[in-house]
């Protein structure tokens, strides 16, 4: 018997596992692991991401290196991108479409957004070390073990997320009933030329839901009695879809869309939008946002929609409002107050007035001048559980304080205001999301009495 012959095989791993296990380091573990990490405190669900990155990975396991990295790269960009889209309630094509105004805001003001960047680099440096390796299994044994493992976590992702997937990827289905706040209130009825209409939308205004500390707050100072001295005070909520832009639709073009269908002028008339319609009627229509007129291209559809006047950041900072940061930096929400109600003491003719808030974008920092860091001068309970909740609510309470002291004032002209919110809060996490009801948004509508000087103050 020859030596060769007498020889064991050696023990441990065979060669074309070691080869899938090469593969599963990468394309199941790493193009993944930053999401499961999320399974414990909540996210969107991406079970289709799962599949692609697998499948994807099967795909190219057999071509080089520097082939497959670059697959892998565009994979972790496409999960990435899916998980904002579905943190954000955004369409796919929505959120491709407003990467163009990336460079307007100040992601290095989150330390939650530098942390996600620092860990998705340290993952795509990682994956080309680890490429490098032989990922070129073929025991259909092992090919059939790679297909159960991506099925099986994306039975994984599904089981994580039960009771949470209706908070996300809220696009409106085709055929869906519509409502909105200005549409259940009838906001534009009273549009007879007797008193001014302003429409506020506040960002991230959300509908508490089995929270009652936060059902307490939400729009506790208009309970006063100048308020109820001066307006009927009616509440609802009201359907949302999608993001911002689309609640700016939602209320003024009374239907679902999104503002890039208002792009272009001709489009933009055939919707027929509430600033269009009150102009007709011999309302000038004005519109104020706290930040840049460029984001979103606002600069350019708020005209196409029918609004004569426009002020962004720029414009209220020559006015008089202070700076304040955050991812999205702009004029502080607490100071426009003022400068709405001195627009419309200056108005010569019934006006409407929209104004879109700014600083309760999420991530909300506890500096940057927006007065929230000591949030628990709102609520000890809020500021214990939910710190970056508690700190909307100061920003919010700041702005109706604020608000409240101009539209009592015995000099503010009669006006219906009409307040609303554009979307749901969009937490990542389970335990600030699930504080929130995930389809609707609040509004409260003060419907001003009859005052004797209206004629008067409205410049008729």
């Amino acid at each position: 018997m020859t030596a060769i012959a007498m020889e064991k095989p050696k023990p441990g791993l065979s060669t074309d596992f070691r080869k899938f296990l090469n593969w599963a380091l990468v394309w199941i573990g790493l193009a993944n692991i930053p999401f499961m990490a999320m399974w414990f405190v909540g996210a969107p669900p991406r079970f289709f991401a799962i599949a692609i990155a697998g499948f994807v990975g099967l795909i190219v396991k057999r071509m080089p290196p520097v082939v497959q990295w670059i697959a892998f790269a565009a994979v972790m960009a496409y999960s990435l991108l899916s998980f904002v889209a579905g943190l954000f309630n955004l369409a796919m094509d929505s959120l491709l479409y407003s990467l163009q105004f990336f460079a307007e805001i100040q992601p290095s003001d989150s330390a939650e957004y530098i942390a996600a960047a620092v860990v998705i680099v340290g993952i795509l440096i990682a994956s080309w070390f680890l490429l490098k390796r032989d990922t070129n299994f073929d025991k259909p044994l092992h090919i059939l073990l790679g297909g159960a493992l991506i099925f099986g976590l994306v039975g994984a992702d599904v089981a994580m997320g039960q009771g949470m997937r209706g908070h996300y990827f809220r696009e409106a289905p085709v055929g869906a009933n519509f409502e909105s706040a200005a549409q259940k209130s009838d906001f534009a009825a009273r549009a007879d030329g007797k008193r001014h209409l302003v429409l506020i939308m506040v960002e991230s205004l959300g509908v508490p839901h089995e929270n009652q500390t936060m059902s307490d707050k939400l729009f506790a100072y208009y309970k006063n009695s100048a308020i109820q001295a001066r307006y009927d005070v009616s509440r609802g909520t009201s359907l949302y879809y999608n993001s911002t832009t689309a609640g700016e639709f939602r209320e003024m073009c009374g239907s679902w869309g999104d503002y890039y269908q208002l792009l272009d002028p001709e489009e933009a008339k055939k919707e027929n939008c509430l600033p269009a319609q009150l102009a007709a009627k011999g309302y000038a229509t004005h519109a104020m946002h706290s930040f840049k007129g460029e984001f979103f291209k606002r600069a350019e559809w708020y005209p196409n929609i029918g609004f004569e006047k426009q002020e962004f950041w720029p414009e209220l900072e020559k006015r008089g409002a202070e700076w304040c940061g955050g991812v999205f930096a702009g004029a502080c929400d607490r100071h426009v107050p003022s400068l709405l109600a001195e627009n419309l003491k200056k108005a010569t003719q019934p006006t409407f007035l929209y104004w879109l808030t700014l600083n309760a974008h999420l991530p909300v920092p506890t500096e940057a001048n927006l007065n929230a860091g000591n949030c628990a001068r709102i609520s000890h309970e809020l500021a214990s559980e939910f710190p970056m909740i508690c700190r909307q609510f100061a920003i919010f309470d700041d702005i109706d304080i604020a608000l409240i002291k101009e539209i009592t004032a015995s000099d503010f002209p009669e006006a219906d205001i009409l307040l609303v919110g554009d979307h749901m809060p969009p937490y990542y996490d389970r335990h600030n999301r699930s504080q929130f009801d995930p389809e609707r948004v609040p509004w409260l509508y003060l419907r001003a009495k009859l005052q004797v000087n209206s004629s008067a103050q409205t410049g008729e």
